[in-house]
Parts: C-alpha cells; sequence; structure tokens
C-alpha cells in the first residue's frame, strides 16, 4: 500500500482508490466530479472570501491548505504554484483579489523539503535545449526557504499595485510535522 493510499481520506469511488482502473486519471476526475455534481448544493456564496485573506503557497501535493489553516469553503482566495514564489502572476492575482473582491490580508507560503530547492535557473536552459526555444518564465528557484520567503514578502509590500500591504506574513510549513513556522520579515537571523 502507497503513503498516498495510507494517507487518503475514504472516500468512495475516488479517482486515486483504483490506480489500475482503465481510463486517464483526468476520465477518473471528470467520473468523481458526476459524483459530486449529483449531490451538489449551491451553498449561494459571494466570490468575496468571508475572512478576506489570500494564501500564497506551493502547489505541492502534500499540503492540504484548507485542513492546515483550519479554513472552509469561501474563507479565503488560494493561489498556488511552484514554490510558494511571488511572480508576476501571483501580483495579478492578489490585485484582482484585492481591488475587485476586498481581501486585505496576504498569508505567504513556502515548504521544507521544496523542489525548487533543487532546482537552478539551468533549468531554462536544459529546456530550450531539449525543445529548441528558451522560456519566458524564470524558474525562481531558491537555496534558502527563509530567505525566499522574506523576498516573496517584500515583493508584495513593494508592489504598487496592491492596496493592502501592512497585513502580509511569511511561513514554512514543515511537510513532517505539518506546523508553520513564521518567518520575520527584518531578521534573518530569528527565524
Amino acid at each position: 500500500m502507497s503513503t498516498h493510499q495510507r494517507n487518503a481520506q475514504p472516500l468512495s469511488q475516488s479517482p486515486a482508490d483504483d490506480q489500475h482502473r482503465p481510463g486517464s486519471v483526468t476520465d477518473r476526475l471528470v467520473e468523481a466530479n458526476e459524483r459530486y455534481a449529483a449531490q451538489f448544493t449551491d451553498p449561494g456564496m459571494d466570490a468575496r472570501p468571508v475572512l478576506n485573506v489570500a494564501v500564497v503557497a506551493c502547489m505541492d501535493a502534500r499540503i492540504d491548505l484548507h485542513k492546515a489553516l483550519g479554513l472552509e469553503l469561501g474563507d479565503c482566495h488560494t493561489i498556488r504554484n511552484a514554490g510558494g514564489v511571488v511572480t508576476d502572476d501571483v501580483i495579478r492575482s492578489l490585485t484582482i483579489s484585492q481591488r475587485a473582491l476586498g481581501t486585505r490580508s496576504v498569508v505567504l507560503i513556502h515548504h521544507t523539503g521544496c523542489g525548487l530547492l533543487n532546482l537552478t535557473e539551468n533549468f531554462r536552459h536544459e529546456l530550450e535545449l531539449e525543445v529548441g526555444q528558451r522560456p519566458s518564465w524564470a524558474v525562481e528557484a531558491f537555496p534558502d526557504l527563509d530567505q525566499d520567503v522574506r523576498q516573496s514578502m517584500e515583493r508584495v509590500r513593494t508592489s504598487p499595485f496592491l492596496l493592502h500591504t501592512d497585513d502580509v506574513r511569511g511561513f514554512v510549513f514543515d511537510v513532517k510535522t505539518g506546523l508553520l513556522r513564521e518567518i520575520d520579515p527584518e531578521n534573518p537571523s530569528e527565524s
């Protein structure tokens, strides 16, 4: 039994339950959605997050943000990418979140064991050699989690597009313990 199967919640006919069943993963996801939709009731929610917060986090599959943060559907905007890095697209999403949908707080979450700790910008060069075109985006790899969280906080705090930059906090999520460790934006020695 895989770690995923041991840790997965028992859901009847989950797409992950039968990895050997014929059909693509996408087919199984669509089937799961059909079961979900058959029991779905419109919660009547607004697109504005109840807690007026946007969470930027890594896309890592080991992190269940809602459970880890005690959040319910409708509580927050969740923006995820490789590394949880604040890129131009994250600033775009945060700007829409704040200016059009009323969020005021930003929580940034990186995590231990992140794949970006092992990559370099050379990844782009390798892709160029493989496919014949250099990606227009940066890898945004980093050797130091805490420092990258600080950099991400600074990018949010200094963006001219964001209205609310006074409540920006950054954390490292430990994938082994499930605990968040807050990063001091000013003092690297105290993290």
